[in-house]
């Protein structure tokens, strides 16, 4: 079986995300893995992850979701990590909506691919 490259799971993440799939997106996540959402607050563990994201997809219908200007820090190994943009819009409550930031990805080896070991999404300049 071929590997998969940190490129291409990166891109399945986001696809994943997009999908509002939340069963999808779990398989991508590390058991131990810590979240640091851009409203300041901080998920640990895949159950506490997975309560933020269901609640992130229940608020914003319609959502699509982006991660741009990829740059990988390190990308061999067994701990990649890169920063990228992230842009986003959607429907809450009836109106549109939107945002951006900056994120940092950190993912860790499993078997032939990776999962997300940490997440790190900040307000700011784009």
């Amino acid at each position: 079986m071929a590997r998969v490259t940190p490129d291409e799971f990166l891109r399945e993440y986001e696809a994943a995300n997009r999908s509002h799939d939340l069963e999808r997106v779990l398989r991508l996540v590390h058991d131990d893995a810590v979240y640091w959402f851009s409203d300041g607050k901080s998920h640990c563990g895949r159950a506490a992850i997975a309560r933020a994201i269901r609640s992130n997809f229940d608020t914003i219908e319609a959502e699509d979701y982006r991660i741009e200007d990829v740059a990988w820090l390190a990308r061999d190994g067994d701990f990649p990590a890169c920063t990228y943009r992230f842009v986003w819009s959607g429907v809450i409550g009836g109106t549109p909506a939107s945002g951006a930031g900056r994120g940092t990805c950190v993912l860790a080896r499993r078997a032939d691919s990776w999962a997300v070991l940490h997440e790190h999404l900040s307000q700011g300049v784009v």
